[in-house]
């Protein structure tokens, strides 16, 4: 059995740099869209298993890797409530009794949500993502996303404060903070300070 060696992030990034081939956007549409369905399947069918609730949320959150140009990492999670909006964010809700996944939001990168957020009117197929960006800027998202979608799922404080006294109860207690005491600079002697140049026996 021989080993094949597996291109690395940053030998592909290069390589994708280099194509001067011209690619169909709506085939690389299409096969994102494949993968994604795939992604979020498999998302949905281990959190199943986690959350004891006919209905959670499916999220998927487009990240740009620090070190290669050009590459995009999708990052799929699920949470029993809400998820805080952000950018470059897919949000769904996915029921595991009849297996339907309906998507509550969908928003661009920053800059993007800023432009549309500003625009006064924006072609059909952008008027659902503008009423998004408005909504994240005017701080009534959870609001308007109930009501755009009939739902009454919690967000995550109040799903927390709902279940508070269950985290209780299963060791979670809460703590008051701690209060941190000043520092007696009169015990410090001259024999407590390490000098960094004497070795250590």
């Amino acid at each position: 059995m021989h080993n094949v060696k597996r291109k690395t992030a940053g030998e592909m990034s290069l390589k994708a740099a280099s194509d001067t081939s011209l690619y169909d956007p709506l085939e690389v549409a299409h096969a994102l869209t494949d993968d994604m369905a795939t992604q979020l399947q498999i998302c949905a069918e281990t959190h199943a298993k986690i959350f004891d609730m006919d209905e959670f949320c499916l999220i998927l959150v487009i990240a740009s890797d620090p070190l290669i140009q050009g590459v995009r990492r999708h990052k799929y999670t699920a949470f029993p409530f809400l998820p805080k909006p952000r950018p470059q964010q897919t949000v769904f809700t996915y029921n595991k009794r009849n297996g339907n996944c309906k998507r509550l939001w969908c928003l661009p990168n920053a800059k993007t949500m800023a432009i549309i957020s500003e625009m006064p009117t924006v072609s059909e197929e952008w008027k659902a993502t503008k009423y998004w960006c408005d909504s994240f800027f005017k701080h009534t998202f959870f609001d308007d996303i109930r009501k755009m979608h009939g739902i009454d799922m919690m967000t995550e404080s109040e799903y927390l404060n709902a279940h508070r006294a269950e985290f209780v109860k299963a060791g979670a207690d809460e703590l008051e903070g701690l209060h941190s005491d000043p520092f007696d600079f009169s015990k410090v002697t001259v024999k407590q300070v390490v000098d960094k140049y004497e070795p250590i026996l």
